[in-house]
Protein backbone atom coordinates (compact mmCIF):
# COMPACT_ATOMS: atom_id res chain seq x y z
CA UNK A 1 0.00 0.00 0.00
CA UNK A 2 1.46 3.20 -1.15
CA UNK A 3 -1.65 5.69 -0.07
CA UNK A 4 -4.58 5.59 2.41
CA UNK A 5 -7.11 8.12 2.57
CA UNK A 6 -9.73 8.12 4.98
CA UNK A 7 -12.69 10.35 6.66
CA UNK A 8 -12.24 10.78 10.41
CA UNK A 9 -15.42 12.08 11.44
CA UNK A 10 -14.40 13.50 15.03
CA UNK A 11 -11.60 13.74 17.19
CA UNK A 12 -11.79 10.12 18.51
CA UNK A 13 -11.44 9.11 14.93
CA UNK A 14 -7.77 11.15 14.82
CA UNK A 15 -7.00 9.57 17.80
CA UNK A 16 -7.27 5.65 16.63
CA UNK A 17 -5.88 7.14 13.28
CA UNK A 18 -2.62 8.11 15.37
CA UNK A 19 -2.85 4.89 17.53
CA UNK A 20 -2.76 2.70 14.82
CA UNK A 21 0.35 4.51 13.11
CA UNK A 22 1.81 3.73 16.51
CA UNK A 23 1.71 0.42 15.95
CA UNK A 24 2.68 0.51 12.11
CA UNK A 25 6.03 2.80 13.23
CA UNK A 26 9.49 1.75 12.26
CA UNK A 27 12.89 3.55 13.45
CA UNK A 28 13.84 6.04 11.20
CA UNK A 29 10.69 6.84 9.78
CA UNK A 30 10.14 10.70 8.54
CA UNK A 31 6.39 11.70 8.38
CA UNK A 32 5.46 15.59 7.04
CA UNK A 33 2.01 16.98 8.16
CA UNK A 34 0.10 18.95 5.49
CA UNK A 35 -2.61 20.92 6.74
CA UNK A 36 -4.36 23.79 7.87
CA UNK A 37 -4.27 25.68 11.34
CA UNK A 38 -6.57 23.43 12.95
CA UNK A 39 -6.44 20.50 10.50
CA UNK A 40 -5.41 17.97 13.59
CA UNK A 41 -2.19 18.14 12.68
CA UNK A 42 -1.09 18.14 16.37
CA UNK A 43 -3.92 15.78 17.71
CA UNK A 44 -3.16 13.18 15.22
CA UNK A 45 0.53 13.59 16.37
CA UNK A 46 -0.24 13.47 20.25
CA UNK A 47 -2.00 10.23 19.74
CA UNK A 48 0.84 8.79 17.65
CA UNK A 49 3.02 9.63 20.53
CA UNK A 50 1.01 8.51 23.71
CA UNK A 51 0.09 5.23 22.06
CA UNK A 52 3.66 4.20 21.13
CA UNK A 53 4.16 4.50 24.36
CA UNK A 54 5.01 7.74 25.92
CA UNK A 55 3.56 8.36 29.35
CA UNK A 56 2.65 12.21 30.06
CA UNK A 57 1.68 15.27 28.16
CA UNK A 58 2.93 15.51 24.36
CA UNK A 59 2.37 19.26 24.16
CA UNK A 60 2.99 21.00 20.83
CA UNK A 61 6.40 22.37 19.86
CA UNK A 62 5.33 25.66 18.53
CA UNK A 63 7.63 28.05 20.02
CA UNK A 64 10.16 25.22 21.10
CA UNK A 65 10.19 23.92 17.57
CA UNK A 66 10.82 20.35 18.64
CA UNK A 67 10.13 17.93 21.50
CA UNK A 68 11.65 14.70 21.96
CA UNK A 69 9.79 11.95 23.46
CA UNK A 70 11.55 8.86 24.12
CA UNK A 71 9.67 5.40 23.69
CA UNK A 72 9.92 1.52 22.74
CA UNK A 73 9.47 0.38 19.16
CA UNK A 74 9.86 -3.35 18.85
CA UNK A 75 11.77 -4.01 22.17
CA UNK A 76 14.36 -1.41 21.04
CA UNK A 77 14.89 2.55 22.75
CA UNK A 78 14.09 5.03 20.14
CA UNK A 79 13.35 8.89 20.19
CA UNK A 80 10.45 10.76 18.13
CA UNK A 81 11.46 14.03 17.60
CA UNK A 82 8.12 16.10 16.79
CA UNK A 83 8.89 19.60 15.15
CA UNK A 84 6.81 22.44 14.23
CA UNK A 85 7.76 24.89 11.85
CA UNK A 86 5.31 27.27 11.68
CA UNK A 87 7.05 30.17 13.47
CA UNK A 88 10.58 28.97 11.69
CA UNK A 89 11.33 32.26 9.63
CA UNK A 90 13.93 30.71 7.21
CA UNK A 91 15.50 26.86 6.79
CA UNK A 92 18.44 27.95 7.63
CA UNK A 93 17.14 28.38 11.98
CA UNK A 94 16.13 24.57 10.80
CA UNK A 95 19.72 24.06 10.48
CA UNK A 96 21.34 26.21 12.46
CA UNK A 97 19.51 24.97 15.40
CA UNK A 98 21.30 21.00 14.29
CA UNK A 99 17.62 19.44 14.02
CA UNK A 100 18.83 17.51 10.71
CA UNK A 101 21.20 15.53 12.81
CA UNK A 102 18.65 13.84 14.09
CA UNK A 103 17.29 12.42 10.91
CA UNK A 104 19.72 9.62 11.25
CA UNK A 105 17.56 6.02 10.70
CA UNK A 106 17.06 5.50 14.34
CA UNK A 107 15.14 8.34 15.60
CA UNK A 108 10.84 9.14 14.05
CA UNK A 109 10.84 12.26 13.15
CA UNK A 110 7.53 14.15 12.70
CA UNK A 111 7.13 16.88 11.28
CA UNK A 112 4.08 19.42 11.15
CA UNK A 113 4.58 22.54 8.51
CA UNK A 114 7.51 20.95 6.47
CA UNK A 115 6.95 23.72 3.57
CA UNK A 116 9.04 26.06 6.27
CA UNK A 117 11.91 23.45 6.61
CA UNK A 118 12.46 23.22 2.40
CA UNK A 119 14.79 22.77 0.68
CA UNK A 120 17.13 21.78 3.50
CA UNK A 121 14.69 19.24 5.22
CA UNK A 122 15.28 15.25 4.20
CA UNK A 123 12.80 13.62 2.10
CA UNK A 124 9.65 12.35 3.96
CA UNK A 125 9.10 8.57 4.22
CA UNK A 126 5.12 9.55 4.54
CA UNK A 127 2.98 12.60 3.86
CA UNK A 128 -0.21 13.01 5.83
CA UNK A 129 -2.58 15.18 4.13
CA UNK A 130 -5.18 16.74 6.92
CA UNK A 131 -7.94 18.84 5.15
CA UNK A 132 -11.20 19.91 7.49
CA UNK A 133 -14.40 18.19 6.31
CA UNK A 134 -17.40 19.51 7.75
CA UNK A 135 -17.31 18.77 11.49
CA UNK A 136 -14.31 16.31 10.67
CA UNK A 137 -11.69 16.01 8.52
CA UNK A 138 -10.03 13.93 5.61
CA UNK A 139 -6.73 12.35 5.71
CA UNK A 140 -4.63 10.92 3.34
CA UNK A 141 -1.50 9.19 3.89
CA UNK A 142 1.56 9.09 0.69
CA UNK A 143 4.70 6.54 1.18
CA UNK A 144 7.25 7.67 -0.66
CA UNK A 145 10.20 5.38 0.49
CA UNK A 146 10.29 1.49 1.12
CA UNK A 147 10.31 2.29 5.10
CA UNK A 148 6.69 4.49 4.40
CA UNK A 149 5.56 2.00 2.32
CA UNK A 150 6.57 -0.82 5.12
CA UNK A 151 4.75 1.35 7.61
CA UNK A 152 1.70 1.44 5.41
CA UNK A 153 1.29 -2.24 4.55
CA UNK A 154 1.58 -2.54 8.40
CA UNK A 155 -1.39 -0.01 9.39
CA UNK A 156 -4.26 -1.44 10.30
CA UNK A 157 -7.28 1.39 10.54
CA UNK A 158 -10.45 0.99 9.91
CA UNK A 159 -12.37 4.26 10.78
CA UNK A 160 -15.60 4.84 11.79
CA UNK A 161 -18.52 5.36 9.17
Amino acid sequence: MQHFTAHLPDEHATSALGAAMARALAPGLTIYLHGDLGAGKTALTRALIQSAGHKGNVKSPTYTLSEPYKVELDGQPVNIIHYDLYRMSSPEEFLDAGFREDFNGRNVCIVEWPEKGEPVLPDADIDIFLTISGAGRDVELRASSAIGQLCLQRLQFQPTP
